[in-house]
């Protein structure tokens, strides 16, 4: 066996042994740099909306698409690309506004009876969170009517569906609101983007924009994934899809982080 192969083998299984302490480091600094910037700067207080009380908020919801502010197009960032699409289907996409309290921008609206807060965090993934804990504290609206719409790479695209809580299987924009708001309750709608293929690391694919060939199904995903989130907001018992037949599974009630389950809604376009 040649020297080369030998410091090649060697030099692998360094990296390996390195790989998951190094991923169990960087998960640490940023759960410690959520928890830096939630004490470093006071919750807003409960605001009155539209001369309701804050504790009235059994019809108040909110809706965020977490990514990376800056980004727009890329498949990290297509949870807000959707929540944009649900601005426009409301009909006051230009009624966005900066909030520094949230540390984001900012859409209030009616759904039906429901009053809705559309929000994108102007934070990175990792610490989007804290912009969720924030706008939640704000508008006084409990963690199981939050969903968080995001990239997910176990579904390929043309794939979406809704989760009824749980872990945040490896998702660290979910991961932080997880932290941030001490439970995983919240819903989240995942829009599949795949994974990469050959030998391209998955940071610089999620970091990537679509290409032209994958556009078309996205625009479809785009519309479809609205029209399920519509439903799934004013619908108190959303059904799953026909193809599935089944109904979810829903527990949404306050409680300590729980094991994954399987309560998925998935949906394909057409």
């Amino acid at each position: 066996m040649s020297n080369t192969t030998v410091r090649g083998k060697v030099w692998t299984a360094v990296t390996q042994a390195f790989k998951l302490p190094m991923a169990l480091i960087m998960r640490m600094i940023t759960k410690l740099i959520n928890r830096v910037l939630m004490n470093t700067s006071a919750l807003p207080s409960p605001k009155m909306m539209n001369g309701q009380a804050a504790v009235d908020c059994k019809r108040r919801k909110m809706v965020v698409g977490l990514g990376n502010p800056g980004m727009n197009g890329s498949r990290h960032s297509v949870g807000m690309a959707v929540l944009t699409t649900l601005a426009e289907r409301l009909g006051t996409p230009d009624s966005w506004r900066s909030d520094r309290q949230v540390s984001g921008e900012v859409f209030v609206t009616h759904l039906q009876d429901i009053q809705l807060v559309l929000l994108r965090p102007k934070l990175l993934m990792n610490i989007n969170g804290v912009s969720v804990a924030k706008a939640a504290s704000k508008f006084s609206i409990p963690p199981e009517h939050i969903l968080l719409i995001h990239d997910e790479l176990d579904k390929p695209l043309g794939k979406f569906g809704i989760k009824h809580g749980g872990s945040a299987r490896g998702h660290n924009g979910v991961r932080s609101c997880v932290d941030c708001l001490h439970t995983d309750v919240m819903p989240r709608l995942r829009i599949g983007i795949g994974r990469p293929t050959g030998k391209t690391p998955v940071d610089r694919y999620v970091l990537g924009r679509f290409s032209k060939e994958e556009q078309p199904v996205l625009d479809s995903v785009m519309k479809q994934s609205v029209d399920v989130l519509l439903t799934f907001l004013t619908d108190s018992q959303p059904q799953t899809s026909p193809a599935e037949g089944r109904r979810a599974s829903r527990k949404n009630k306050a409680r300590a982080l729980s094991p994954p389950q399987d309560t998925t809604e998935e949906h394909k376009q057409n």
